[in-house]
């Protein structure tokens, strides 16, 4: 995948941190730095499903109520409670 060259500043002490973690590590500070990025990027993404999970479970019969659909069971879809053990659906 192509590389996109970023410049930033940060405080020397920030940078000497970043050189010695990455260091430690065994790897350059531009790769110290992307799994920095990309670890925070997966955390957001998995409290995104986790805060729109505890949503549904809230108040999914109230929008199910609204639209005339059906409350979903706890977990919502494609979970255990509608999926079975084995995540394979409806038999």
């Amino acid at each position: 995948m192509p590389k996109t060259q970023l410049n930033v500043r940060v405080e020397e002490a920030t940078a000497e941190a970043a050189r010695q973690r990455a260091s430690q590590r065994g790897m350059s500070v531009n790769r110290y730095i992307e799994e920095l990025v990309q670890q925070d990027a997966g955390e957001l993404g998995r409290t995104f499903v986790d805060a729109a999970a505890d949503f549904m479970q809230r108040y999914g019969a109230v929008f199910a109520g609204e639209s005339g659909g059906r409350p979903e069971s706890s977990g919502g879809p494609g979970t255990a409670g509608e999926a079975g053990r084995d995540g394979a659906g409806p038999r």
